[in-house]
């Protein structure tokens, strides 16, 4: 199935725009955009598009919850907003754009359209029963078509961090783009070119509270710059490679490894089947998803990995793989080849998209999500893991089985 191709010192105020640009920054010139009158069907049902269960979950931290199921952002130059008519079906509303048309076929191409998310799920339902019952209750989790640099920029943002403070660096990288509106108690700026971003020094970003991220991110800024046809130009050729060149050549630029690179893979770059896969938080599972879900004090006290969200993230992908996938692998130390094996075992399961698959049964596993969930999926867990522990007790003459 081919896509059809068309502590930290930050404070609320960075997020407010109140602030003035940079010194030394030459001014950011205004546009003049039109606005639209009214909200729009977009022909998008909720179980091809559910906004909840897309925008808040970790693909990208630039959309903003302006109103009940109602999720504001840009795309481009564009700012547009999308919110559930009461029938379940998605509608639109473009706040300010140069061109109307423009902007709608730019939201078209975000949203990923072209791929028939009831059509993917049949396919993943088929093969895995499991999926199947997950998807009666978490319609429309789709995964989005960003914009490479945007995306590239938020997940150098997201290394070993929390969702509050990745969303403050991503407010303030996107608050040095062209202002476009506000929307819901909300300033939304266009994301900020490659050449805006250099003009942001490393230590500029440092006293912005990036920390260690801020050379990651001015170093990106510079190796892509120095590109022949340039950064953006270059980024967007990767989604014409195969997987595993994309994965080398995203890992050239500073602070991207395999896993951030398959996540910019799968969100900006047209590589459905890339499965995020994390060595470093692979042991331990049961004990950190437990601390995590529980809050307990030494998650609290941000023990590492317990406050990371983006590791979370990867020990969700880990879980689906040990208890569903691959189960002789529980409590196995993570090497590079086994990486592969397990995306590997995402890929045998679901197809070439896989990475659509990972993302709904990542989603299931997150707290918020889960509590919905009905009791016997729980059940079928605890049954699985007591199996685990069943095979590794001690038997008689004190081997293991």
């Amino acid at each position: 199935m081919k896509r059809p191709r068309p502590s930290t010192p930050l404070s609320p105020a960075s997020a407010k725009q109140k602030r003035p640009p940079p010194p030394q920054t030459p001014p950011i010139s205004s546009k003049n955009p039109k606005a639209h009158q009214k909200w729009v069907p977009l022909n998008l049902s909720q179980s091809e598009l559910s906004l909840p269960l897309t925008f808040p979950t970790g693909q990208t931290f630039r959309w903003k919850q302006t109103g009940p199921l109602q999720y504001s952002g840009t795309i481009g130059p564009h700012l547009v907003s999308l919110k559930h008519l009461q029938n379940g079906d998605v509608s639109y509303f473009i706040h300010s754009t140069p061109s109307e048309s423009t902007a709608k076929l730019a939201l078209l191409d975000f949203l990923n359209v072209g791929i028939s998310l009831a059509k993917l799920w049949q396919v993943f339902s088929e093969n895995d029963p499991r999926f199947a019952e997950l998807a009666k209750h978490l319609k429309g989790a789709r995964v989005l078509r960003q914009d490479p640099v945007e995306c590239l920029v938020q997940f150098l943002c997201s290394s070993n961090n929390n969702i509050g403070r990745i969303t403050k660096m991503v407010d303030f990288v996107s608050s040095l783009g062209t202002y476009l509106g506000s929307v819901g108690g909300f300033e939304f700026h266009e994301f900020p070119s490659l050449e805006r971003l250099s003009v942001v020094s490393e230590e500029e970003l440092r006293q912005a509270g990036f920390g260690y991220r801020a050379k990651y991110i001015s170093g990106t800024v510079d190796l892509l710059r120095s590109k022949p046809d340039g950064g953006a130009q270059w980024l967007l050729s990767l989604r014409k490679l195969d997987l595993p060149e994309v994965i080398v050549a995203l890992c050239t630029l500073p602070g991207v490894g395999p896993k951030v690179a398959a996540c910019i893979a799968l969100f900006s770059l047209d590589q459905h089947h890339a499965i995020p896969v994390d060595t470093h938080v692979w042991q331990d599972l049961n004990e950190v998803e437990q601390a995590y879900i529980k809050n307990q004090p030494r998650f609290r006290s941000g023990f590492p990995p317990f406050q990371n969200h983006f590791a979370f993230f990867n020990l969700a992908v880990d879980k689906i793989a040990t208890r569903y996938l691959l189960p002789e692998l529980g409590g196995a130390r993570l090497t590079p080849k086994l990486c592969n094996h397990v995306a590997e075992a995402f890929v045998s399961k679901y197809g070439e998209y896989a990475g659509w698959a990972q993302t709904l049964l990542f989603i299931a596993e997150l707290p918020s999500q889960k509590a919905l969930l009905p009791s016997h999926f729980q059940g079928i867990q605890e049954k699985r893991n007591s199996k685990r522990k069943d095979r590794n007790k001690c038997t008689s003459d004190d081997s293991y089985n």
